[in-house]
């Protein structure tokens, strides 16, 4: 389920070249090691192939690990008094050209997910009427990554505004009624949390717990570090947020430091954009990784 282990082995053995009775040592090969890199990008503004754009410079693999597409949105139907999976036309156009959008990171390594968020319509993850409701939404999410050969799902419960439009108050069974739901119809897929909002703090109901059923969780507020309050492994735990470019140099690097000396195996960016931020990456891939950053274009 958790994509990638994160000490992935320090060399790829050393071949041996056997060429007119001469032998040759070919050069051993980094392999990545060190914590996930995870990017947002605002599709609204920005290309997801931005983030196969960048590389580490000691030729041990790609800068990210996984990219997130920001974000499509759960909705409300006044009508049907239904939530229901909305794209706004920039995320719908992401979609439309996976081949070219998408898929040239998956070929990289790159697992691509797509972040879901409010609307300000009150619709939520929190606030299922009934356990039949969140299992629809779940099957909307389950049927986009199927359809799209996305791999996986990002919640973040912001701007639902819930109680708008008639919708009910957060309870207790919704987030984890969705989230079963939604793991038994991607068993193969990724599920992650940015850690904020009433969903996220309502991960038990009925005897059940859905704490395991998310690959990773990270922390919301950029610039800071703070662990996500959720009993997850601290390799699939993100305690460090940066903001590429508006995050200081200085604090990207200290918490990248404190990532690894603490033990921690995810470290969160967002808002990657298209100019060449390769210096500033660096700061931090310099503390994950061992290595510059490498501008690919």
């Amino acid at each position: 389920m958790v994509f990638g282990v994160r000490r992935i082995g320090a060399l790829v053995a050393a071949a041996v070249l056997m060429t007119s009775g001469t032998t040759a040592t070919a050069a051993s090969a980094l392999a990545k090691t060190g914590p996930v890199s995870v990017a947002y990008v605002e599709v609204n503004n920005n290309s997801m192939l931005n983030v196969g754009k960048y590389a580490l410079a000691n030729g041990s693999g790609n800068v990210f690990d996984i990219g997130v597409i920001f974000a499509a949105n759960i909705n409300y139907n006044v009508t049907t008094k239904s939530a229901y999976l909305y794209f706004n036309p920039n995320v719908q156009r992401v979609l439309d050209n996976v081949a070219t959008e998408v898929r040239p990171l998956q070929a990289k390594g790159i697992k691509v997910t797509l972040s879901i968020l409010g609307n300000h319509e009150g619709a939520g993850f929190a606030n299922f009427p009934t356990k039949q409701s969140a299992e629809a939404f779940a099957r909307q999410l389950a049927d986009t990554v199927t359809r799209y050969g996305l791999d996986g799902i990002d919640f973040d419960d912001e701007y639902s505004e819930y109680g708008k439009n008639g919708t009910g108050q957060p309870n207790a069974s919704s987030f984890v009624y969705l989230v079963t739901a939604l793991r038994a119809a991607m068993p193969n897929k990724l599920i992650t949390l940015y850690n904020i909002g009433p969903a996220a703090s309502r991960l038990s109901y009925g005897g059940v717990d859905i704490t395991s059923k998310f690959d990773y969780a990270w922390n919301p507020y950029y610039g800071t570090w703070g662990v996500p309050a959720i009993a997850l492994p601290k390799s699939r735990l993100s305690p460090a947020a940066v903001q590429i470019s508006s995050t200081p140099t200085s604090t990207a690097a200290s918490l990248a430091r404190r990532t690894v000396s603490e033990g921690y195996g995810v470290y969160l960016t967002y808002n990657l954009g298209a100019s060449n931020v390769a210096s500033y990456i660096s700061s931090f891939t310099r503390e994950l990784y061992g290595t510059d950053a490498r501008y690919t274009g």
